[in-house]
């Protein structure tokens, strides 16, 4: 009997489309492979991936992955280690295979069950409705040379549908790799689509469109087929890139990821969940009468806006915030009679909640009161960067308060402990997001951080001997964030721990030969002071010969290379989190006997309406005083600025390079 051409077609897609097929096997490495030990294509690299192949099939609820990498050194032994993230609930790592490749040929297999092989690491993101997890394997007897091969299935649930991420870029060069992926039945084309089921999202909508984000190399794109498929074939890709000060990196690496979305596209997307994001936030945070009886315990009709505001700001950080302190169990809860919280009021009558609880219940506060306050949901820039064309609304990580009174806006962090009155975490500042207004939430970005708002006064005296012995004494004055820093370790950790990691802060900030320990703080526990750390520090300081001591001109960040003088072009841009001032002023008593030869020279060196650099030297008797501030009125810098940047830093680096040069009087006579 004749198969008609569309049965044997259909045959043959079903064939192609089985985990045997999409399974990648093992392959013989070449002799080249084996004998290699440096890669011209990635000079200096600690390893690279030979070949990388990920096949998503959502039909068959199976997912496929597989790598060879080349070991070039030790540090490049670290990717013997295998994490396999997935969603906790549903699904299953399977099919573990795994050996290691000596260069003399050797092979040494991966030997166990995978229950017995992986590790399970939790990690949880905050705003999320479910939990990832990480399952950990580790390939056996790797050396340096060795080749890395695996593969591993994941397969989840009949009512679990994926729809794959692919991360093109690494840590380490790609040599090739393939992605492919087949969506769910419904959204292939043709007569392969006939079906009555169809996927719903967790508000009970019906999703209608396939929608994909990619950010790829030049020249390469995600193609589709007559079947319905995506694939992504690319060679050479470059590792992620490692410069200092870089914004969260993962935000601009390649990489494609598919949604299903009840949307036609991005803008619908944001339109429509930025909408419903605005419903839930007035519905938790409706002033109730409960709420309006506790505003009214707390400010009074006389108060002025700006006051009321104050004091019911003071009012929700006294609050037990659950994200800096031992979150209950739910026996706990139960005990203690505590529910889910649902409203504002339910934070007010327990006095706790997350920081997300108490920011809405600020809010819910404010409007009580009669202020105009709208919320803002924004991305932690410490994670990544908002990215209107991935779409996620979680990416969207905590909300802020923008609070209008005096015809201006003031932005408040009230779910940050200990984070004063009308300042914000830097962290939460520069973001992108979505804010409420009266014509409905709108993208935005929240309020940039200038250098006033931020400052550091580094005040020290050091007391020298003939042969650059030195005592001293130093006092640090934060406000902003170096101050709201410390006083969150101090919620989550007690003082001597506090205390040793400020220790550590600073080892690199002191010169070389001198040791430095805090003696106390002094604020540490008020948001509203500024905060003072007082410190001791004892060692030698500079060289000595017969007639001179040479010092270095600026006692601190003498160690270490200069910020972005060695790197030449910049990938990514600088995001140096916020605008800032750091004013240094050092008195060294002179030894006894010796006088100032040579000290920094007075200097300005400006980078308009960007930053500036001032250094003053002041002579006195016995003594000389070196003054040098710092300051950096920007946060982020595009690539096609970095020259600039570059240029101010190079004058910055060449300041920083004058000596302070004591001369022994006596010595100085017999010349």
């Amino acid at each position: 009997m004749r198969i008609p051409a569309l049965v044997r077609f259909l045959l043959l897609f079903i064939a192609l489309l089985s985990p045997a097929f999409l399974r990648a096997q093992f392959q013989q490495p070449s002799d080249e492979e084996l004998k290699m030990t440096s890669d011209p294509k990635a000079p200096g690299a600690a390893a690279v991936y030979l070949d990388i192949q990920e096949n998503t099939n959502a039909n068959l609820h199976f997912q496929s992955v597989y790598a060879r990498i080349k070991v070039l050194t030790e540090k490049g032994k670290e990717l013997a280690t295998v994490e396999v993230p997935y969603l906790q609930g549903g699904t299953t790592i399977t099919d573990i295979k795994a050996r290691t490749i000596h260069s003399d040929g050797t092979v040494i297999p991966l030997v166990g069950k995978p229950e017995d092989l992986l590790i399970v690491k939790s990690k949880s993101k905050n705003g999320e409705q479910f939990q990832v997890d990480r399952k950990v394997f580790t390939l056996p007897s790797v050396e340096v040379g060795s080749i890395l091969e695996y593969r591993y299935e994941i397969r989840t649930d009949d009512h679990f549908y994926t729809s794959p991420s692919w991360e093109i870029q690494r840590p380490y060069f790609v040599h090739k790799a393939h992605y492919y992926f087949l969506p769910f039945k419904a959204f292939l084309p043709g007569l392969q689509n006939m079906t009555s089921s169809y996927l719903i999202d967790n508000r009970g909508r019906q999703l209608n469109t396939l929608i994909w984000w990619p950010k790829l190399p030049n020249g390469v794109t995600v193609k589709d087929d007559v079947a319905g498929s995506y694939t992504v074939d690319v060679t050479d890709v470059p590792p992620a890139p490692q410069e200092e000060w870089m914004p969260p990196r993962d935000s601009y690496l390649y990489r494609v990821i598919f949604y299903y979305k009840n949307a036609t596209s991005a803008s619908d997307f944001w339109i429509t969940e930025s909408k419903l994001w605005s419903k839930d936030v007035d519905h938790f945070a409706e002033p109730t009468k409960s709420i309006k009886d506790a505003v009214a315990g707390i400010v009074a009709p006389t108060d002025s806006e700006l006051d009321k505001a104050r004091k019911l700001y003071k009012a929700v950080q006294d609050l037990d915030n659950t994200d800096y302190s031992r979150k209950k169990s739910e026996s706990e809860r139960k005990e203690l009679k505590l529910k889910t919280i649902k409203r504002a009021e339910d934070t007010w009558t327990q006095k706790s909640g997350d920081r997300e609880d108490i920011a809405l219940l600020y809010l819910a506060m404010l409007r009580a009161a009669g202020l105009n306050a709208n919320a803002m949901k924004v991305v932690d820039r410490e994670r990544s960067v908002f990215d209107t064309a991935f779409l996620n609304f979680n990416q969207l990580d905590d909300t802020i308060i923008l609070l209008n009174t005096g015809g201006k806006d003031i932005v408040l962090d009230p779910g940050e402990k200990m984070c004063p009155f009308q300042t914000v975490n830097w962290r939460h500042s520069s973001a992108g997001g979505v804010k409420q207004t009266a014509k409905g939430p709108v993208p935005d970005s929240s309020q940039f951080q200038t250098y006033v708002d931020n400052k550091t006064l580094r005040i020290g005296e050091v007391t020298l001997d003939a042969n650059g012995a030195l005592t001293g004494s130093f006092r640090f004055v934060m406000t902003g964030q170096e101050a709201l820093k410390w006083r969150q370790k101090a919620i989550r950790n007690d003082i001597d721990e506090v205390k040793k990691q400020f220790d550590k802060s600073i080892e690199s900030i002191f010169p070389e030969g001198v040791e430095a320990h805090i003696d106390n703080f002094t604020g540490l526990d008020d948001p509203d002071a500024n905060l003072i750390a007082t410190i001791k520090a004892t060692g030698n300081l500079g060289s000595a010969t017969s007639k001179r001591l040479i010092l270095p001109g600026f006692f601190f960040d003498t160690r270490g290379a200069a910020s972005f003088v060695a790197q030449e072009k910049r990938e990514l841009p600088v995001d140096m989190q916020y605008g800032s001032m750091v004013t240094d002023q050092i008195t060294y008593k002179l030894p006894e006997g010796f006088s100032v030869e040579g000290a920094p020279q007075d200097a300005k060196l400006m980078w308009p309406d960007h930053a500036a650099l001032i250094v003053k030297t002041v002579p006195g008797d016995g003594k000389i005083t070196i003054a040098r501030q710092l300051a950096r009125n920007f946060t982020f810098i595009m690539p096609n600025e970095y020259q600039d940047l570059r240029s101010f830093y190079q004058k910055i680096a060449a300041s920083d390079q004058g000596q302070l040069v004591l001369t022994h009087s006596a010595a100085a006579k017999g010349n």
